[in-house]
């Protein structure tokens, strides 16, 4: 059974830094591409980040680029969102997933999700 879990999130002020990190267990955490999403209430999922198995690749959405960098470390099986400069509109749920294949940007191709953890930008 494969498990993720975010942590990270929070409280911040506009123009701020917070770090996300997705810790993973069960299959080796290698074989997953990895992504990051983010949803508010009431809206649609939006893809923000994306990372290969090893890291090599990556894909940023554009309304983050720049300001956000994705990254993993296969030794501590933990993917991790760099988020600065943050704006309100950064407000949402972040949610991590997993899957068994190439990174892509869109969510039903994932097959593995955390819970979410909440960023809050305060303007």
């Amino acid at each position: 059974q494969v498990q993720l879990v975010e942590s990270g999130g929070g409280l911040v002020q506009a123009g701020g830094s917070l770090r996300l990190s997705c810790a993973v267990s069960g299959r080796p955490f290698s074989t997953y591409a990895m992504a990051w999403f983010r949803q508010v209430s009431g809206s649609e999922r939006e893809f923000v980040a994306t990372i290969g198995t090893t890291g090599d690749f990556t894909n940023i959405a554009d309304s983050v680029k720049g300001r956000f960098t994705i990254s993993r470390d296969n030794a501590k099986n933990t993917m991790y969102l760099q988020m600065n400069s943050l704006k309100s509109d950064d407000t949402a749920v972040y949610y991590c997933a997993a899957r068994l294949a190439w990174a892509t940007s869109e969510w039903w191709n994932y097959e593995y999700w955390g819970q979410g953890t909440q960023v809050t930008v305060s303007s």
